[in-house]
């Protein structure tokens, strides 16, 4: 697990050993995965467990905000 960004409490996480297509882990109260290649190259909720749809919006937006740069580590990471 790699920690590439923290933000309004969260860990923004890619796991080493995990799968395609690009995403990230969203850590806080609760967790959320966000596709980062959704429709119209938009960030995506996979699914969100424990988080209210406040928190669930702002780590959203963070990912939107950062896609490409978050994008770039997950190939760093995975090639």
């Amino acid at each position: 697990m790699v920690v590439v960004h923290r933000a309004h409490g969260f860990r923004f996480v890619i796991y080493t050993s995990d799968h395609r297509p690009a995403h990230v882990q969203v850590i806080g109260a609760g967790e959320a995965k966000i596709g980062l290649l959704g429709p119209e190259r938009r960030p995506n909720v996979v699914w969100s467990v424990g988080m209210s749809r406040a928190d669930v919006k702002r780590a959203l937006a963070e990912v939107a905000d950062r896609r490409l740069e978050l994008l770039a580590k997950w190939r760093r990471i995975h090639g």
